[in-house]
């Protein structure tokens, strides 16, 4: 009797990771069916993440979307740093649990803490169960017939993904009133997670952290940004993205939630064509998943070997231009300004200064993914990885070698009036939309009408495109 009394008041531990939500939560939904009392706990890992420690815009939204659930747990959220293994077992002892339940993630060392904390649990007789609550198909379950991975797409997706006739299952709701085991170990404030130099006010203005800044976004894309989808999502001044990279990074809305309601509202508004390209992207996030599953060395290892031998440049200065938006290049200049401001880059200019940087600069990627991961408030390691090899060339499905984005006619082509060049780069925002994109070849009259000096209040351009391409097809065609 003893025993059973103890089983029903010793808490269920549930460890919050990339699943900052309460909706379609299944370690949560577990522990609250269970009848028991939920101690809701969030480790911040630096010791095991390794060089993969969260950037500083990441940080900065973990921050806010942490003070979200906290206040979605009516304030007993627990908070502790330090190895997870170690902080686990200092926490099951400390409060008397036998249960501990969490949601699966797929980085390497995440799943290395996974394995060891399984282990441990175990020696202490402690059960230890974990979720899928990030991905609509699991990696494992998304192979070909003979067990080995897709490294390509579209067969991935008709075939690993839906060709199984499957569909992901239904969201669940919240659960209703759970019984909160309150333990308060460090204050949020504790982390530490915002720098001292408030330079992230700024993106306070962009983003709405949590999950209901994330149902938000969900509605207010499916509103006003789904229709038109598979064109207008190449225009970066248009509504035509859905902006919840971040969102579901950091589990504040499920990919079950975001896949269900588009195909309700392809269903209510015949927008089939749009909510299927879109689903595509879902897709995209799988395949990124699948990738660092299967090779875990993605973040920095060439999928393609033949370049590891590739003559990557070292340009510092090159490289410095890039990250702060001074290339002399308005469409590459203006995604970097975006990116420094907002800590978001539309993805269409992703692929243009990626290319640029690894193609017309010739520097390595690991330099765009580096930088990616520190700025970028959507950074997620399989995504930013398998993104970045791809523009390189060096990856799965990967961009082929000789596509090199010209950022004079991509910018011409996806922001025809200047609506985006002009916002992110204001000094040059009286030029004619005929030299926006190439204030080199302005005349000087044009140039002094705009109150434009080049290589002063504007830079010359850093590298010659034509003799660029040149230079990246002839080291492409040498490997």
């Amino acid at each position: 009797m003893i025993r059973s009394a103890k089983h029903k008041t010793a808490p269920i531990i549930v460890w919050f990771r990339q699943d900052l939500r309460l909706r379609d939560n299944p370690a949560l939904l577990a522990a609250h069916e269970s009848g028991r009392p939920i101690l809701p706990l969030y480790i911040l890992d630096d010791k095991n993440s390794g060089e993969w420690k969260m950037g500083g815009a990441g940080r900065w939204w973990l921050h806010a979307s942490l003070t979200a659930l906290s206040e979605g747990l009516r304030g007993k959220l627990s908070f502790a740093r330090g190895g997870s293994v170690k902080v686990l077992k200092e926490q099951v002892r400390k409060n008397g649990a036998d249960v501990v339940y969490w949601n699966r993630c797929y980085e390497p060392w995440r799943i290395a803490c996974d394995t060891a904390i399984e282990a441990e649990l175990k020696s202490m007789g402690i059960e230890g169960k974990i979720f899928n609550a990030s991905v609509l198909f699991e990696p494992p379950t998304t192979v070909k017939k003979d067990g080995t991975p897709y490294k390509v797409f579209t067969p991935f997706y008709q075939k690993g993904c839906l060709g199984k006739g499957l569909l992901p299952p239904f969201p669940e709701a919240a659960p209703e009133n759970p019984t909160l085991f309150e333990n308060k170990v460090l204050s949020l404030d504790g982390l530490k997670l915002l720098p001292e130099k408030t330079w992230y006010r700024k993106m306070e203005q962009h983003w709405n952290p949590g999950e209901r800044g994330a149902q938000e976004r969900l509605e207010e894309f499916l509103d006003n940004g789904l229709k038109d989808y598979k064109e207008g999502r190449d225009f970066p001044s248009r509504s035509n993205v859905s902006r919840l990279s971040p969102h579901l990074h950091f589990g504040e809305i499920s990919p079950r939630q975001v896949w269900h309601e588009i195909r309700a509202r392809m269903v209510a508004e015949r927008c089939e064509r749009d909510g299927e390209h879109f689903l595509r992207e879902l897709g995209w996030r799988e395949f990124s998943y699948s990738l660092l599953y299967h090779f875990p060395g993605l973040p920095r290892t060439n999928l393609q070997k033949k370049f590891d031998n590739f003559p990557w440049r070292n340009d510092k200065d090159a490289l410095k231009s890039w990250q702060k938006g001074q290339t002399g290049y308005p469409i590459v200049d203006a995604g970097m300004r975006e990116l420094w401001e907002t800590g978001y880059m539309h993805n269409r200019v992703r692929m243009i200064v990626g290319s640029f940087l690894v193609k017309n600069l010739l520097l390595h990627w690991h330099h765009g993914e580096d930088w990616f991961w520190d700025t970028l408030v959507d950074a997620d390691l399989a995504n930013n990885s398998a993104s970045w090899q791809w523009i390189a060339g060096c990856g799965a499905d990967a961009a082929p070698f000789f596509r090199i984005f010209n950022p004079v006619t991509q910018g011409q082509k996806f922001d025809p009036e200047g609506v985006y060049v002009r916002k992110y780069v204001p000094e040059i925002a009286k030029l004619p939309d005929k030299y926006l994109h190439s204030p080199w070849q302005a005349p000087a009259e044009v140039l002094e009408r705009a109150g434009i000096k080049l290589g002063q209040n504007y830079p010359a351009p850093i590298v010659d495109l034509q003799l660029s391409r040149k230079r990246a097809l002839a080291a492409f065609k040498g490997l």
